[in-house]
C-alpha cells in the first residue's frame, strides 16, 4: 500500500472511531471542533474550498483550533504522504500538527494533502493509451493499421470498415480500439516499476500560517493591491475574500481596476461607500453585479437592479462628472455599454442628478463629449506633438502610453522628457513598468511585434516603425528606473536565489493560469534534457478530443519535425497514444530527450480536436515533468512535475511555453501563455506550425524586463543583496527572493516568491 493511501486508511480508521459513541462524537470530531473555532470570526462554509485555495497560492497552512494531544504518528504519516507527491511540511508546521488529537490533525492532514494533490494535478488518474509508455510504442502507420484489422474482425464494425476500405479512405474513430482506453488505470499500474527516487526530485516545502482570519486578510490585501492585474481565478478569489474583509484594514489604494470593481460590489452589498474617480469605475461595478465581465471584454447583459443599487450607481456617476466634466470623454469608447447601463438605471426618473443623466446622453450620441484621444490625435495631424504632449499631461496613464509615438512624431526630447517627470509619480506601476520593458525593445529594429490581448490571444505583424534614438531611450530610461526604484519596498537585507533572475517581472496576471510552478510570460527556467509533457481533461456534456502535440524548429526557427497523433515518434520523442474520448478523464504524454534532438526549440502545443474548448470542460490543465532515462515509474509521477498549468480561455490551441537549446548547450523552458484561435474543429499541429514558428519567434528574440533589474535597482539604492545559500543568524529576520521558500528562515523574515513577486513594487 502506497503512502497516500495509508494516510486516507489511518483517516478512515480515526474517523470510525470518533463515532463509536455520540458524547466522543462531539467532543472530538474535527469538523465540530473546527466550526467552534472558526465560526467566531468567519462564517463556516467558508472554511473548505476557500481554504485551499489559500494554501495552494500562499503555501502556506492555517493554523489548526482544536483539542490538544500527541498526533506525531499521524503527522509523520501525513508527511511522507505529502513527499510521495513532491511536498513536505517545514519544521515549523510539523511541530504544530503533532500537538492535537490525531483526529483533528489528520482532518487538517485531508486538506493538506487535497490541496497538494490538486497543484501537481495527482487528484486524477492519469492514464496513457499505450500501457508501457514510454516503451513498446509502434510506428504510427504500424498502429493504424492493426486498429484496422481488428476492426475487421470485430462484428459490430466489420461491415462498415470493409466499405471504407473500398473508398480508398478510412475515419479512424470508427476503429473500435483507436483513441479508447483499452486497459484500466490499476492494470496500467500493474506493468510499470516503482519510481526510483532522484536527489534532483521536486521538495516543495509548506509552511505554517497564521488564523484563517489571518491569512485570508493578508490575501485579501495582496490581491486587492496587486498592482497588475489578476488572473481570472485570483480575481474570483478576491471577491470571496472582499465579502469577509471590506469593513476590516483596507489597501491604500487599489489601483487596477478591475480589482476595484469586484470590491467594491461587496462593499455596495454591505453599505460601504464604494470608491470611484470616472465613469468607467461606475460601469465596471455594474457588471460585476450583474455577474459579467468587469475587464469589459465582452458584454455584460445586465439585470434588474435594486432601487438602492441604482441609486449608488447614479449617484457615484453624478459625483464624478460634476467634480471633472473632462471625465465625459471616457464615455464613448462604451457607448453601447452605457446606453444599456441607462434602460436598467432609468437616469430620468432622478432628475437631481443632471451630470449622471449627461453621461448617458454623451452614450447616445446627444451631447458632445470631445475626447482627449480626439485632440491629441488632431494635434499629431497638424504637425504639433508639443502640443500633443501639453494636452497629455492631464492623463498621466495616457502619456505614458503614447511616448514610443510622441518620440516618432517630432516632440522635442526635453519637451517629452519633463512630461514624462511630471507623469511618472502618479500613473500606475504596471504602466512604468511596461513602458520600461517596452523602450528595451526600441533602440534596435526587429522583424515583428507581438500584440497579447488580455485573454492571451496573440498577433504578430511586421513592424515597420523606426528604431528610437538611444538618446531618446536613456533620457527616459533613466526617469523612469529613478520612479520605479523609489517605489520599490524598503529591504534592509535581501537573500536571493540567483534561479529566479531570469523570471520577468509579472505586468500582468491576466493571461496566465493557475497552477504550479507557472512563470510570467517571457520568464525562463534551466530544465534537465530529458522531459515528459502532459495533458488532461474530463469533458463536460460532449464529446471531447484534445490533442497534445509538438513542433520542433531550428536556428531559423523552420520546422523540421512534429509528434502527434499522427507521428507518433521522432528521434527520442514519444507520444503516449491518441485518446478521443473523456468522460472519466484523460491524458496524453509526449516523452522528449532534448540533447538527442536535432531542433533548436521544442514548442508542445495542446490542440482541440473536437467537443468543448479549453473553459467548457469541467477540467483541463497542462505540464511537464522531469524525467531521467533510467527512471521507474508510472507514466505520471507527481514529485516529479517541475510545472502544472490550467488551461483556459476562447482558444482552440493553447501555446503553454516553449524550450530552448542556449549557446552553453543547456536547455531552458521560455512561458508564453497563449491561446491561438485555430478551428471550430480539426485542429492539429500541421496546420498551425507556420504560425507557431512566428510566435515563437517573436517570444524568443523579445527582451523582457527580468527581476534582475529590480535588484540591479535595489543594489543602487545600497540594498545589502547576498545570494541563496548563506549563513544565516536565527534571531535575525532578513528579506528573501526566490522560487519557492526554504524552510530554515530566521522568523520573522518577509518572503517574495511566484506568489506575491508583485508585493515588492507595491509603493513604499
Amino acid at each position: 500500500m502506497g503512502f497516500r493511501a495509508r494516510f486516507w486508511t489511518r483517516l478512515r480508521t480515526v474517523r470510525q472511531r470518533a463515532d463509536t459513541s455520540e458524547s466522543r462524537r462531539t467532543a472530538l470530531d474535527p469538523t465540530a471542533v473546527h466550526a467552534r473555532a472558526e465560526r467566531r470570526v468567519m462564517p463556516e462554509e467558508f472554511t473548505g474550498s476557500v481554504r485551499d485555495a489559500l494554501i495552494a497560492r500562499t503555501l502556506r497552512v492555517p493554523v489548526v483550533a482544536g483539542d490538544s494531544g500527541d498526533a506525531a504518528a499521524a503527522v509523520r504519516q501525513l508527511d511522507v504522504a505529502l513527499m510521495s507527491v513532491g511536498f513536505k511540511c517545514s519544521k515549523e508546521l510539523l511541530e504544530h500538527l503533532s500537538g492535537f488529537h490525531p483526529a483533528v490533525t489528520l482532518e487538517a492532514g485531508e486538506s493538506v494533502l487535497r490541496a497538494a494533490r490538486d497543484l501537481v494535478g495527482d487528484h486524477v488518474d492519469h492514464n496513457p493509451y499505450f500501457i508501457d509508455f514510454p516503451k513498446e510504442v509502434p510506428d504510427t502507420l504500424d498502429f493504424w493499421t492493426s486498429c484496422i484489422a481488428s476492426a475487421l474482425m470485430d462484428p459490430r464494425s466489420a461491415a462498415n470498415v470493409s466499405k471504407q476500405l473500398k473508398s480508398g479512405r478510412v475515419n479512424l474513430l470508427d476503429l473500435p480500439t483507436y483513441g479508447r482506453y483499452q486497459h484500466t488505470f490499476e492494470e496500467m499500474l500493474g506493468v510499470h516499476e516503482k519510481l526510483l527516487p532522484a536527489a534532483k526530485d521536486r521538495v516543495t516545502v509548506l509552511h505554517l500560517g497564521g488564523s484563517l482570519t489571518a491569512e485570508s486578510h493578508a490575501a485579501y490585501l495582496a490581491l486587492a493591491g496587486s498592482p497588475v492585474p489578476l488572473a481570472e481565478g485570483d480575481l474570483s478569489l478576491l471577491g470571496a475574500l472582499a465579502e469577509l474583509h471590506v469593513r476590516d484594514v483596507q489597501p491604500e489604494q487599489i489601483d487596477v481596476r478591475e480589482n476595484r470593481a469586484v470590491v467594491n460590489r461587496a462593499r455596495l452589498d454591505q453599505d460601504v461607500p464604494i470608491v470611484v474617480d470616472t465613469p468607467v469605475d461606475v460601469l465596471r461595478l455594474a457588471c460585476a453585479i450583474s455577474g459579467g465581465d468587469v475587464t469589459l471584454s465582452t458584454p455584460t447583459r445586465f439585470r434588474g437592479f435594486k432601487r438602492a443599487q441604482r441609486r449608488a450607481l447614479l449617484a457615484a456617476l453624478d459625483e464624478v462628472i460634476a467634480a471633472s466634466p473632462m471625465k465625459l470623454s471616457d464615455v464613448p469608447r462604451y457607448a453601447e455599454a452605457f446606453k444599456r447601463l441607462g434602460e436598467r438605471l432609468h437616469p430620468h426618473e432622478y432628475s437631481n442628478w443632471s451630470s449622471a443623466q449627461t453621461v448617458f446622453a454623451v452614450a447616445r450620441g446627444e451631447h458632445d463629449a470631445n475626447s482627449l484621444a480626439g485632440r491629441v490625435e488632431l494635434a499629431i495631424a497638424r504637425g504639433e506633438p508639443d502640443e500633443a504632449v501639453a494636452a497629455l499631461q492631464h492623463a498621466p496613464g495616457m502619456l505614458l502610453r503614447s511616448v514610443d509615438r510622441l518620440a516618432r512624431s517630432g516632440a522635442e526630447l526635453d519637451v517629452l522628457v519633463r512630461a514624462v517627470e511630471e507623469a511618472v509619480s502618479t500613473a500606475s506601476t504596471r504602466v512604468l513598468l511596461s513602458l520600461r520593458e517596452h523602450l528595451l525593445n526600441r533602440d534596435e529594429p526587429v522583424a515583428a511585434r507581438l500584440f497579447v490581448n488580455q485573454a492571451g490571444r496573440p498577433w504578430v505583424t511586421a513592424d515597420q516603425r523606426p528604431p528610437l534614438p538611444a538618446t531618446t531611450t536613456a533620457r527616459i530610461g533613466a526617469v523612469l528606473d529613478a520612479e520605479i526604484a523609489r517605489r520599490l519596498l524598503p529591504v534592509d537585507r535581501l537573500v536571493l536565489d540567483p534561479e529566479c533572475r531570469t523570471l520577468a517581472v509579472p505586468l500582468s496576471g491576466k493571461a496566465r493560469a493557475g497552477g504550479l510552478g507557472v512563470l510570467p510570460r517571457g520568464s525562463t527556467q534551466h530544465v534537465e534534457p530529458h522531459v515528459r509533457f502532459f495533458v488532461y481533461w474530463k469533458e463536460r456534456q460532449r464529446t471531447t478530443d484534445f490533442d497534445l502535440s509538438l513542433v520542433l524548429l531550428d536556428d531559423d526557427f523552420a520546422t523540421v519535425g512534429q509528434v502527434s497523433w499522427t507521428n507518433l515518434k521522432e528521434t527520442e520523442v514519444v507520444h503516449s497514444g491518441d485518446v478521443t474520448e473523456a468522460p472519466a478523464g484523460a491524458t496524453e504524454f509526449i516523452d522528449v530527450n532534448l540533447d538527442a534532438q536535432r531542433a533548436r526549440y521544442v514548442v508542445p502545443q495542446v490542440n482541440i480536436y473536437a467537443g468543448e474548448g479549453f473553459n467548457q470542460v469541467e477540467e483541463a490543465f497542462f505540464g511537464f515533468m522531469e524525467r531521467r532515462p533510467a527512471d521507474k515509474g508510472s507514466p505520471f509521477e507527481p514529485r516529479t512535475v517541475r510545472a502544472k498549468s490550467d488551461l483556459f480561455g476562447a482558444g482552440r490551441v493553447s501555446l503553454p511555453l516553449l524550450f530552448a537549446r542556449e549557446p552553453d548547450g543547456n536547455w531552458t523552458a521560455r512561458w508564453m501563455h497563449l491561446n491561438l484561435f485555430g478551428h471550430p474543429s480539426f485542429n492539429q499541429v500541421e496546420g498551425n506550425h507556420r504560425r507557431t514558428s512566428a510566435i515563437a519567434r517573436t517570444i524568443v528574440e523579445r527582451r523582457y524586463l527580468r527581476l534582475s533589474y529590480i535588484e540591479d535597482l535595489l543594489r543602487l539604492r545600497g540594498t545589502p543583496i547576498e545570494e541563496w545559500p548563506v549563513s544565516l543568524d536565527p534571531g535575525t529576520p532578513i528579506s528573501y527572493l526566490g522560487l519557492n521558500v526554504p524552510d530554515d528562515l530566521p522568523a520573522g523574515s518577509t518572503t517574495y516568491t511566484l506568489k506575491n513577486l508583485t508585493d515588492l513594487l507595491n509603493s513604499a
